[in-house]
């Protein structure tokens, strides 16, 4: 299954759009702020030995459900924090999902590449976080940034 896009994607880290909020990174309520502000978000999710599903970077902390994701199932970049996420996702097959730490890239489960900070992208990319490396984005399909709002208007 291959997205079909028109025009640039705008990707939310971890709900991020006008700097790090690290207080807030992958709250619930902060990832819903994003997406009503029309973005979409990547949010990293940890599946626990007792099979629930978390929101948190470094380790499990906001708990949700399946229903919480299929509600946002259009607007979430799932990037699987562990094995038992990522399996899960795997036979669930609706979400859009991947795993990577520091490859150079990876592809989602929707095949779209994801690009890792400063390595070289497609039309079929997703550049994310080039506030890194301050590059400017260019031949890719759309942008994943913590300034994700910096690019609302600048869409290429």
């Amino acid at each position: 299954m291959f997205f079909e896009f028109v025009e640039m994607i705008l990707i939310s880290h971890r709900g991020n759009i006008n700097g790090k909020d690290i207080d807030r990174e992958n709250h619930p309520k902060y990832i819903d702020e994003a997406i009503t502000k029309g973005y979409d978000v990547e949010v990293d999710i940890h599946m626990t030995e007792d099979g629930f599903l978390y929101l948190g970077h470094d380790g499990p902390q906001y708990r949700i459900t399946q229903d919480w994701l299929d509600k946002r199932v259009d607007k979430l970049w799932i990037h699987c924090k562990s094995f038992d996420a990522m399996r899960w996702f795997t036979l669930i097959d609706r979400f859009n999902h991947f795993w990577h730490q520091e490859d150079d890239f990876t592809l989602t489960s929707r095949g779209v590449i994801w690009t890792y900070p400063g390595k070289e992208t497609t039309p079929k990319s997703i550049c994310v976080l080039p506030e890194k490396n301050n590059e400017k984005p260019k031949k890719c399909l759309g942008i994943c940034s913590d300034f994700v709002v910096n690019y609302k208007n600048n869409e290429e």
